[in-house]
């Protein structure tokens, strides 16, 4: 990798980790915010509800954070991704992680979609070779990394390809590499694009002063020393926009070029922020010129030059004298010629030169003067003017007033900004010229400019503290650019879309930013800020106020428009782009707007000597005056005129701006986005927040949102064939398939929503995040794979391992067998002389021997050949004959499943075309279900859609409200003046109403005390009427409630109980319907039990069959090794047999060659040759036994043999037979093993049903346990009611009786009671007439005291105000020492109403903080809002599926008894089966006999066996092996018969098994028939039981009705008892309310005074803070009168608290008079507890006398230190009055400070009354700690106001006397009414009890039904037994097995059964 690469490309090594990958699938890997990251990489620990617990990866710090303030992470395949649309989590921490991630590897170039993010590297970077320019040359853009030559060669290509002209578009802040990028774009266009590479020799290309490409980039050093500028972020920063313009011909070469400048930052020249430079070229001319030049141009030294703010600022590695001559140098270049050259370095001093004149003003006058001129005649030589006129038109120019010219003199300050402004004109129109000139020379016309590309290089959106005319025109400019690439970016991808055929409909994204354009740029209805601005630029008298004010008021309802948050002088409105808010302030803006000059100067350049000059100033009468700007020109007419050539800054740059972007419409864009990465010009760093800031600002991440609203993530189809197979493994079908098909039957399979997703024609696209999610399934995916792979690799190395151990083992017990029979042979002498002879024996007849026997050995190897042969031979043909018996057997058994298969398909296919209707109807029924539910949820979405709308209707209007609030605002600041005017005026008039007051008073006092003997007599008449009514009124109220109460209870008792009675009978027949299904699961469950056991069985029988056979097999090997054996045997003993002959031959000779001549040797020989002969005998004998036993052995294994032959065979045929079954098993196995599939989907089925039958149950016996919870309590509250009822009706009859008596009374009672009446009536009309006059007196008392409390108050405020401005107006002007005290006491209250404000102000922070979060949030929701309706969509589709699931079993609920039927079937089956096995078993119980006997059989030959191998093991020991093996045979042969004994055993148990779950279903079937028949008569007698219940209780309501009536008569003689009891108690209680009617006066009387005594008080306390700072004496008096107020405020508190109680206890006995009608008993003691209250009260009425003549004193002393206090009061007025105009600046701050507190709740209530609940309630508080004086003063108005409201309810209880008169006339009507509903009830009651009678006898029909298709069932199942057992019906299973001709329905209708049925869910 080279240097240059490793800044390109990225080390995918690094990046596929497999250690990362696994790190994010293990972690749930997040992005959290941090303040010093921006945000931490961290894994979610914890959730609780909004807050996740998130332990930090960096760090293991545990932190909590919201939910919404987390994002999701990228797989670490998506690291140091180059284009970030890629990525499948689009966030902002994502986005930023990407960026650090490629900028710490060194790649500064990414792209963003249409994008391509440079981060300045602030290094050199070995990138932008020509080697690099060649590599990219030529190349797509997707085949190299990202670069800025990827991007330039891509608009090249498409310019050449496409004929359409293109544009780069550079933006950022300054600082971050926009220039040098600019500068890289034409380098790269110029090397390709170069004409004199090809076309050297021809004349015409060959220009004056160098070639075309060359003058192009020389362009950029001059632009750069005249418009650059060292600031503090860059040392060579472009303080303007440029937009060059390349043109090219039909070939692509470079024909011209233009440039464009915009937005020049002019006020450089003049002024420079601390450490940074004024335009380079200053600085270039100052340091490189010659000393020729700097006489000729008058040049000094830098600290000589005002308007150099920080004299010579070197840039380090910079020379300005190098860069002085680069930059003549290109000046020659670009053919510019020197005379041109020297005007333009003229300018530039003379500019430096203006800075330097110095004005003074004169001592009398405010008159400029300059006093020195030697800086003017320095500028006049340079510029080629005259002095005099110079300076006379600086100093007092000539000014058109109407027609005529006036001479005005300047001040100083006038002076000063003429000539600054001549400066910023004079540079301005300076750098134009040369922009022009640098046009000029690059604008070659010898070949025509078939299109070009335009390079923008612009500053990017800029948010600063305070924001001016200068950022508001960059950020318009920014948000027109991001509106055209907000345009351009989704017509790219709809042209995708399009291009790949996927369905989208087209979101113009550039309509969003257009409310912000057009609030700008609006030219009317209503006009824009430029446009108003503009307006204002034509008043006279306007300022940036008026113009601030006029904004308001025609944009303030606008969304993207509102007054800032912060206080005042700040900012004066705010504008939200898209990059976020922007506070602007508008000072100066109409000056920067107008640009005004000095144009009597502008007419001297005009005019000026100097070619140079004069033509920079050609266009004097475009200028604006000075006579616009002092506003001295007031006629209109005269802007009319000018109106034409007067265009301000606002509209020249509007028109520019709109040429640009009509420029940039047409050509086809690409998009640059520079990025700073810190502020400390630092490689390497990068500040996260920083770089946020400008992603956002750049709108990167607006791209990203837009993104988001697609498919933003897509990937070739090989591509995701290749990376995702792995989740689908079974989808694709081997062989070839297209990459489409492949990709749609993986989508298929992975069962993605299809809102997620399309499918293109060469690519899968995807919505943001689905990939993530595919990746984190494949990580799974793998990790098992893996898991298992590793699992088999450590069980095979395992298994080998063991394998070799084995190996080891027997190799070392064949050693010690070896060592331990040489150690045996190593002692014994026969071996030893073995050993020692065998060398000596002779081999001469050796090779005889070994020819004899080799010849031997041929033959017998010939003849075991032939019978090899022979034997293969046989087996084959045995084989043969087998394959032949066995396609036999699979013939007819295949031809008798195909028969079975016919008759099966035939039954499926008409049970099919059943079903299938059914499912027609279903579907249509779904069809018909779905379509009203669309069209339901289509009118839920209309519906959300208004509610959409009205919500946004409603943010308008708020938005309009807070508009109008603010508008209101301002027009009440205008009333609050004129009110603090009236407010003079009523001062005045408050001393005249004083007097009125006092006069008033006096009347009021009067009118009192006739007020107080009017009310004692009308309350004395009035209790006693009351009383009487009351009681009257009361006992009936209380029947009344009583017999409603009855009603109600007997409603709900009846409705509850017909609830019960239908619950009771859902419930039952639910328990029924549960008990049916759960014996029909439980004898499904015992079926599938038994299945599987005798599958089981089967299964083993099977397996065992099969160990015998290879037993049978194993054994027959083991004999015929066994003979093997015999013969090897036979072979060794004739071996031994010859070894022995030989030794004897040898022996022979030895002793005939030993053959002494001594007889003893003789004898010896005699002797030898005897044994030798008993040897031969014993030997032949031995021989002749072991070839009779050979014979015999031949025999036996012949016998035995044959035997086994006869065995084989046998076992062949039973073989042959078991595989039979075998086979006839396995197909049942296979039936079985799909019915059982079936059963266990049909359990799942049923589990599932029977779960949600569990859960409904669940519910309804909650609903039940509820119900019967609420009946209890109803039967308990009817209890209660009852015994209620019946104390109630003994009362009754009690007070019924005592009414009878009452009735005699009652009637001489109304007799007086009408005199009584008549009476009445007249005192009412005289009350009536009282009470009018006494009203009107009311109204003017009140209306009085209101003007007289407002006037009050108003008074309090302005004094208090005068007070607060005396001691600060005494501050500020030091008054005289007797003022001091009073000072620091206006001191502090200043700064506790600075503190306040303070409070305020944090109080305001606060809020906006909440705001703001709020606002973080709201966007942070916005943003996830795309994920969330992803999720919706797929929530939607998943809901759609549990509908359709849930219709599903909805069905299958319905359709449980057809199940039930089936099942019943079913069982039949099972029964036929298990006879079936029964049959079955008896034929293996054959089978096995059969077994045994020849297990037996076995046995015997095994015993014989075992007799002769004993005898063999004698005489060989190697016989022994076979006796071992024999035996291991036979210890098999027990096993296997164990084996078939435990079968046996399994098999009579399973018969059993199935016997007994017969039994067991015919019980069940009778229980659950005698269950319902109990059912139904349990119904019945349910219904017999509540029909009696009701008669009964209609009877007992009839009961009742009687009761009441008597109770009723009783009631009114008792009442009247009542009434003469009461008559008594009156008396005494008419005592004791005189005497506290009298308290009650005296109480008034000292309210009155109180009152008074309370507004002086009130009046002293305000002054009182204030004349405490005066003196230490009258502070020691004010606290004592402080003292004695709270005194007296606790002791008026008391007594109000004192007469409250009274009240209190007023309202309790007349509470427990009206209780007495129900109290009889209790009276007497009642009686004497009042009295005894009643003393209390007279006792505590006298301490309260004592208490207010106390009071009395201390108020008269009160007021006498009140007098002393109004006289020092009236010395105090006479200083307010001066003060008066700072109090009114100060309350005009106050109430500003209000309405904005009060604007400011409102806004925030309206727009978050949710979220701002809490700060609403510190509002609350904060009001009300303002309200707490306010409400002390209230207080004295509340006790007026109450003895007002006394007066009113004395009114009011002569309208409820009225009142009664008219209730006793209802009761009667209610009664009445009563019976109706009585009579109403009994009708219901009989409809009620016809219903049941009806419900039964339906139910009675429905059970017969059931039994009668119980018996059509029990008949079909006997039918169908029958003909199983006659084997006329073949056995089938419920699930078939599909084959080729089935045909296609038979699967289709299987899939729609696998659609249909869902899967079990665990619960």
């Amino acid at each position: 990798m080279s240097d240059a690469d490793k800044f390109l490309y990225v080390d995918r090594n690094v990046v596929n980790n497999p250690l990362a990958q696994a790190d994010w699938a293990t972690k749930k890997l997040v992005w959290v915010p941090s303040e010093r990251l921006g945000f931490e990489a961290g894994s979610i620990k914890e959730e609780h509800g909004d807050e996740c617990v998130v332990e930090l990866a960096d760090s293991g710090k545990k932190i909590r954070v919201n939910k919404d303030d987390i994002q999701k992470m990228n797989p670490p395949k998506f690291s140091k991704v180059e284009d970030m649309a890629e990525l499948t989590c689009l966030n902002e921490a994502s986005v930023l992680h990407n960026l650090k991630e490629r900028y710490y590897s060194g790649l500064i170039y990414t792209y963003s979609g249409l994008f391509c993010v440079v981060i300045n590297p602030y290094k050199n970077l070995p990138i932008y070779s020509e080697e690099i320019v060649d590599m990219y040359k030529g190349k797509k853009r997707h085949e190299m990394p990202p670069h800025i030559y990827a991007i330039t060669d891509t608009a090249y290509r498409s310019m050449m390809q496409d004929r359409e002209d293109q544009s780069i578009l550079c933006t950022g802040e300054s600082g971050a590499g926009k220039t040098e990028n600019t500068k890289k774009v034409i380098q790269y266009l110029a090397h390709i694009a170069s004409s004199h590479k090809t076309k050297k020799d021809q004349n015409n290309l060959v220009l004056s002063h160098g070639e075309l490409e060359k003058q192009l980039l020389q362009a950029n050093p001059i632009l750069e020393a005249f418009g650059n500028a060292k600031t503090v972020k860059n040392d060579n920063s472009s303080r303007f926009g440029k937009f060059i313009r390349i043109n090219f011909d039909v070939n692509g070469y470079i024909v011209g070029a233009n440039i464009e400048t915009y937005l020049l930052e002019k006020s450089r020249a003049i002024r420079q922020a601390k450490e940074e430079r004024t335009f380079h070229i200053f600085y270039y001319l100052l340091t490189g010129a010659g000393d020729k030049l700097r006489s000729d141009l008058l040049l000094e030294n830098y600290n000589n030059y005002r308007f150099l703010s920080n004299g010579n600022v070197t840039i380090p590695g910079q020379q300005d004298k190098d860069l002085f001559t680069e930059t003549m140098d290109a000046f020659r270049i670009m053919g510019i010629p020197e005379d041109e050259q020297i005007g333009l370095l003229k300018v530039v001093a003379s500019v430096l030169q203006l800075g330097n004149m110095s004005f003074k003003k004169e001592r009398h006058t405010d008159q400029a003067s300059m006093p020195d001129n030697t800086a003017a005649q320095k500028v006049c030589h340079l510029m080629g003017m005259n002095v005099t006129d110079f300076t006379r038109a600086i100093l007092s120019p000539r000014i058109k007033v109407g027609r005529d010219y006036v001479q005005k003199a300047q001040t100083q300050e006038q002076a000063e900004f003429a000539v600054e402004a001549l400066a910023k004109a004079t540079y301005e129109r300076m750098f134009r010229w040369l922009v022009m000139r640098i046009n000029k020379a690059l604008d070659k016309t010898k070949r025509q400019g078939a299109s070009f590309i335009g390079i923008l290089d612009i500053a990017g959106f800029e948010i600063f503290e305070l924001n001016s005319f200068e950022q508001l025109c960059i950020n318009y400019t920014n948000e027109k650019l991001q509106q055209l690439f907000n345009h351009t970016m989704f017509i790219l991808e709809q042209e995708e879309y399009q291009r790949e055929g996927i369905e989208w409909s087209f979101i113009d994204f550039g309509l969003d930013l257009q409310p912000c354009i057009e609030l700008i740029e609006k030219p009317a209805s209503p006009p824009g800020i430029l446009a108003l601005l503009d307006e204002e630029c034509w008043f006279p008298k306007a300022t940036d106020k008026s113009f601030v004010e006029k904004v308001l008021q025609e944009q303030g309802t606008h969304p993207k428009f509102f007054k800032p948050k912060k206080l005042k002088d700040e900012a004066d409105f705010c504008i939200i782009h898209y990059a976020g808010k922007v506070d602007y302030k508008a000072d100066e803006w109409l000056l920067k707007n107008m640009d005004p000059l000095n144009d009597n100067v502008a007419s001297l350049l005009n005019q000026s000597t100097d070619k140079f000059v004069s033509e920079l100033w050609k266009d004097v009468d475009s200028i604006v005056g000075l006579d616009k700007v002092t506003g001295m020109s007031e006629m209109h007419g005269a802007f009319k005129t000018r109106k034409g050539m007067f265009r301000t800054v606002g509209q020249l740059y509007k028109e520019q701006l709109s040429k640009l972007m009509a420029t940039l419409r047409n050509t086809n864009p690409n998009f640059v986005r520079c990025i700073i990465p810190n502020h400390e010009k630092k490689a390497g760093k990068l500040d996260p927040h920083l770089v946020l800031d400008q992603l956002r600002c750049n709108g990167v991440l607006e791209g990203i949102r837009i993104c988001r609203q697609g498919f933003p993530n897509r990937i070739v189809f090989q591509e995701f064939r290749q990376r995702y197979e792995i989740l689908t493994p079974n989808a694709i079908p081997k062989g070839f398939m297209d990459g489409k098909q492949a990709c749609v039957l993986m989508i298929k399979s992975l069962e993605l929503d299809p809102n997620l997703y399309r499918i293109g024609q060469s690519k899968v696209f995807f919505r943001a995040g689905v990939l993530a999610h595919l990746e984190e399934e494949r990580d799974m995916k793998i990790t098992d794979i893996i898991i298992s792979f590793q699992a088999w690799c450590r069980g095979y190395v395992a298994r080998k391992a063991f394998a070799k151990r084995q190996q080891q083992l027997t190799a070392m017990r064949v050693i010690q067998r070896n060592c331990a029979a040489y150690l045996k042979l190593r002692n014994w002498q026969w071996w030893r002389l073995f050993t020692k002879v065998k060398p000596l024996l002779q081999v001469s007849r050796q090779e005889e021997e070994m020819q004899a026997k080799d010849e031997e050995l041929n033959k017998v190897k010939e003849k075991h050949f032939h019978a090899e042969q022979q034997i293969r031979e046989m087996v084959d043909q045995h084989q043969q004959l087998n394959a032949e018996k066995m396609a036999l057997q699979e013939q007819l058994q295949a031809e008798t499943e195909l028969c079975a298969e016919a008759e099966e398909m035939r039954a499926r296919l008409a049970a099919k075309k059943q079903e299938l209707e059914e499912i027609l109807h279903d579907l249509e029924a779904r069809v018909e279900e779905e379509e009203e539910r669309a069209s339901h949820l289509a009118t839920e979405k209309k519906k959300m859609q208004q509610n959409i709308s009205d919500l946004e209707q409603q943010l308008d209007e708020e938005e309009a409200a807070r508009q109008k609030l603010q508008l209101e605002k301002v027009t009440m600041e205008a009333k609050m003046k004129k009110i603090e005017e009236d407010v003079m005026v009523l001062d005045d008039h408050n001393n005249k109403l004083m007097k009125e007051k006092k006069l008033l008073e006096e009347r009021i006092s009067e009118s009192t005390t006739n007020l107080a003997e009017e009310e004692e007599k009308s309350k004395s008449l009035q209790k006693l009427k009351t009383k009487h009514e009351a009681m009257i009124t009361d006992l009936e109220d209380r029947l009344r409630r009583e017999e409603k109460q009855r009603q109600e209870l007997e409603k709900n008792r009846r409705k509850m109980e017909s609830d019960f009675t239908e619950t009771s009978d859902q419930i039952s027949e639910l328990q029924a319907q549960i008990a049916e299904l759960r014996a029909q699961l439980a004898k499904k469950e015992e079926e599938l039990q038994a299945a599987l056991a005798r599958i089981e069985e089967e299964a083993a029988q099977k397996n065992l069959a099969q160990k015998k056979i290879r037993e049978l097999e194993a054994q027959l090997s083991e004999l015929q090794e066994d003979l093997e054996l015999e013969k090897q045997a036979r072979a060794k003993a004739e071996k031994h047999r010859r070894d022995l002959g030989e030794e004897l031959e040898a022996l022979k000779t030895e002793l005939e060659d030993t053959l002494d001549s001594t007889a003893a040797q003789q004898e010896l020989r005699s002797k030898r040759e005897t044994e030798v002969a008993q040897l031969k005998k014993t030997l032949d004998d031995e021989s002749k036994v072991h070839e009779q036993q050979l014979v015999d052995l031949r025999q036996k294994h012949s016998q035995a043999f044959d035997e086994l032959n006869e065995q084989l065979e046998q076992a062949k045929r039973n073989k042959a037979s078991v595989e039979k079954n075998k086979q006839a098993l396995e197909s049942e196995r296979n039936e079985l093993s799909i019915e059982l599939q079936t059963l266990m989907q049909g359990k799942g089925e049923s589990e599932h049903r029977r779960k949600k039958a569990e859960a409904q149950v669940q519910e309804l016996q909650l609903k039940h346990s509820e119900s019967e919870r609420q009946r209890l309590e109803l039967a308990e509250k009817l209890s209660k009611v009852q015994a209620e009822l019946e104390n109630v009706n003994s009362v009754l009859s009690e007070v019924e009786g005592k009414s009878i008596k009452a009735a005699k009374d009652c009637s001489t009672v109304e007799s007086q009671l009408q005199d009584v009446q008549e009476l009445l009536q007249e005192e009412t009309r005289q009350k009536l007439s009282v009470n009018t006059r006494l009203r009107q007196l009311e109204d003017e008392q009140n209306n009085l005291k209101e003007q007289l409390e407002e006037e009050e108050e108003a008074k309090r405020n302005v004094e208090r105000q005068f007070q607060t401005v005396q001691a600060q107006l005494a501050e500020l002007k030091k008054k005289a020492e007797q003022d001091a005290g009073s000072l620091e006491s206006a001191e502090e209250g200043k700064k506790k109403f600075q503190r306040d404000l303070e409070g305020v102000n944090q109080r305001l922070e606060e809020k906006c903080a909440a705001y703001e979060k709020l606002d973080k949030t709201k966007t942070r929701l916005q943003q996830e809002l795309d994920d969330l309706q992803v999720d919706q969509d797929h929530l939607r589709q998943i809901v759609s599926n549990l509908e359709k699931k849930q219709k599903k079993f909805d069905q299958m609920l319905a359709e449980e008894k057809n199940i039930s039927g089936r099942y019943a079937e079913e069982r039949d089956r099972a029964e036929a089966e298990a006879r079936e096995k029964e049959t079955r078993t008896l034929a293996l119980t054959r089978e096995l006999e059969a077994l045994r006997e020849m297990k037996e059989e076995l046995d015997r030959n095994n015993k014989l066996l075992r007799a002769e191998m004993e005898d063999l093991v004698s005489s060989k020991d190697d016989v022994g092996k076979n006796v071992h093996e024999l035996e291991k045979a036979k210890r098999a042969m027990e096993q296997q018969l164990e084996e078939m004994k435990t079968q046996l055993e399994e098999l009579e148990d399973e018969l059993q098994a199935t016997e007994d779950a017969k039994l067991r279903l015919e019980v069940n079937m009778q229980a659950m028939k005698a269950q319902y028949e109990r059912d139904l008569a349990g119904r019945d007698e349910m219904g017999e039981e509540k029909k009696r219940a009701l008669v009964k209780q209609v009877r007992e309501m009839e009961m009742e009705l009687e009761d009441e009536r008597k109770q009723r008569s009783a009631a009114v003689a008792g009442r009247k008892k009542l009434e003469l009891d009461l008559k008594e108690l009156e008396a005494a209680i008419d005592m004791a309310n005189k005497n506290r009617d009298e308290a009650l006066k005296q109480l008034k009387k000292l309210q009155a005074q109180m009152k008074d005594v309370i507004r002086e008080l009130d009046d002293t306390r305000l002054s009182r803070d204030e004349i405490l700072t005066q003196s230490k004496e009258t502070e020691k008096k004010l606290k004592g009168m402080e003292a004695d107020m709270l005194q007296m405020q606790e002791e008026l508190a008391a007594a109000e608290r004192v007469k409250r109680q009274a009240q209190q206890e007023r309202d309790e006995l007349q509470d427990e008079i009206n209780n007495q009608a129900a109290k009889n008993a209790q009276v007497a003691e009642e009686r004497r507890r009042l009295e005894a209250r009643i003393a209390q009260l007279e006792e505590e009425l006298e301490e309260e006398q004592c208490n207010t003549e106390l009071v009395n004193d201390r108020l008269k002393k009160a007021m006498l230190q009140s007098d002393q206090m109004n006289v020092e009061l009236t010395a105090e007025r006479s200083t307010s009055q001066r003060v008066e105009g700072a109090r009114s600046q100060l309350d005009r701050q106050n109430k500003e400070l209000k309405l904005k507190l009060q604007e400011l709740e409102g806004t925030v209530k309206s727009k978050y009354k949710a979220n701002m609940a809490a700060l609403e309630a510190k509002i609350a508080q904060l009001e009300e700690q303002l309200d707490i004086e306010t409400r002390e003063r209230q207080t004295a108005t509340k006790l007026v106001r109450r003895s007002e409201k006394k007066l009113k309810e004395v009114i009011l209880q002569v309208d409820d006397e009225r009142r009664n008169t008219e209730q006793y006339k209802d009761q009667v009507d209610k009664l009445n009414s009563r019976m109706k509903q009585l009579k109403r009830q009994l009708e219901e009651a009989e409809e009620e009890a016809q219903r049941a009678n009806a419900n039964r006898r339906k139910l009675q029909r429905e059970l017969e039904d059931a039994t009668e298709s119980a018996d059509a069932m029990n008949r079909e199942v006997n039918s169908l037994k029958s003909k199983l057992r006659r084997g006329d019906l073949p056995f089938t299973t419920r699930r078939t097995i599909p084959r080729s001709s089935g045909g296609g329905g038979d699967s289709e209708e299987e899939s729609e059964v696998k659609s249909e049925t869902p899967e079990p869910k665990p619960e």
